[in-house]
């Protein structure tokens, strides 16, 4: 596995006509970046190329927000992805990716990019379109995998590059749990062993909200509300607990396959989590 930190030696190594997989990340990897790493060496088998990229983007970061304090744990992640049968690291510093002020931004469209993530972290995908795009120049992959639990960002880097004509297939990868049923994420790291315990609360409630819909009730107000209640009762500060259609996040409708979506703090951690029904 070869690491490369700056863009031109980067294509230098892919030059050619293989086929190219890519999964970006900002590194402090855990098992679900490595089962999109694999779905990724999966979708252009042995005779393409997996590329990571391991970039802290500082535009998707609101200033009160972690990006500072987010962990940089490059020399491990290397080890991770090379057992996952990675080919290249793409691993660049800012003065790399952003050599001057980025003044050309990409802007999603409101509906979907100004709701739910979108509303309580504004500009968050413009960012996120922003460096993907950039990445997806760089990299030009033919494939590019995404996980699930970012449900709604999944969502939005498929519409950037279906309308931005874009030549690259988007794969959803499953959202990757640990024993106990946590949505993995990096950001659990800041989580104490006990705080850990009680995050399981988020999907339990989903999963409650959920069955209240598959009972037959539709007062989505009401499951809404009784859940954002229940996480507040129990000392989390809850952004959204929400029912929505899985193919354009509006309200959920009866016979439409949905998806329910969550954001919430706990302690001084925001997580979110979905499942699909």
């Amino acid at each position: 596995m070869q690491i490369h930190h700056d863009i031109a030696g980067l294509r230098a190594a892919l030059a050619g006509d293989r086929p190219v997989a890519f999964v970006p990340t900002m590194g402090n990897l855990h098992d679900g970046h490595l089962a999109l790493v694999r779905q990724a060496r999966a979708a252009v088998s042995e005779g393409g190329l997996v590329v990571a990229s391991i970039f802290v983007n500082r535009l998707q970061f609101a200033p009160h927000e972690d990006f500072d304090r987010y962990p940089r744990t490059l020399a491990r992640d290397a080890e991770l992805l090379e057992g996952a049968s990675c080919d290249f690291v793409f691993a660049p510093d800012e003065r790399e990716m952003y050599p001057e002020p980025q003044g050309y931004k990409v802007h999603p469209p409101t509906e979907l990019a100004d709701i739910l993530e979108g509303h309580f972290r504004p500009g968050f995908f413009i960012g996120v379109c922003t460096v993907v795009a950039k990445l997806f120049q760089i990299v030009q992959p033919d494939v590019a995998v995404f996980g699930k639990k970012d449900y709604q960002q999944l969502m939005v880097i498929r519409r950037m590059v279906d309308q931005l004509a874009m030549p690259i297939r988007i794969l959803a990868g499953e959202t990757e749990r640990n024993a106990d049923g946590l949505a993995l994420s990096s950001r659990n790291g800041y989580l104490s062993e006990q705080q850990k315990q009680d995050a399981l609360l988020l999907s339990r409630t989903l999963k409650a909200m959920i069955g209240r819909w598959q009972a037959g009730e539709r007062d989505l107000d009401r499951i809404e509300a009784d859940a954002m209640q229940a996480l507040r009762d129990a000392g989390w500060a809850p952004d959204y607990l929400t029912l929505r259609r899985r193919h354009d996040l509006g309200p959920a409708r009866e016979g439409e396959a949905l998806v329910a979506l969550a954001a919430a703090r706990i302690g001084q951690t925001r997580l979110i989590d979905n499942l699909e029904f």
